[in-house]
C-alpha cells in the first residue's frame, strides 16, 4: 500500500489566527530595527586558542 503524504498549507488566515491567539494569551510583538538581530548575544568568546597548551 502506498501512503500519500498530506502537505499542510499555511494560509494567511492561519497565521492571523495564531497571532491573535498569541496576543490574547498575553504575548507581545517586539519590532526590531532593520539591520539588527533579535537574538541576544552570548557571553564570552567562542574562539579556541590551540597554541595556549
Amino acid at each position: 500500500m502506498s501512503k500519500k503524504l498530506i502537505k499542510d498549507t499555511v494560509t494567511t488566515a492561519t497565521i492571523e489566527e495564531q497571532t491573535a491567539a498569541f496576543l490574547k494569551s498575553g504575548g507581545a510583538i517586539e519590532y526590531v530595527s532593520k539591520g539588527k538581530s533579535g537574538q541576544i548575544p552570548s557571553a564570552g568568546s567562542k574562539q579556541i586558542n590551540l597554541k595556549a597548551r
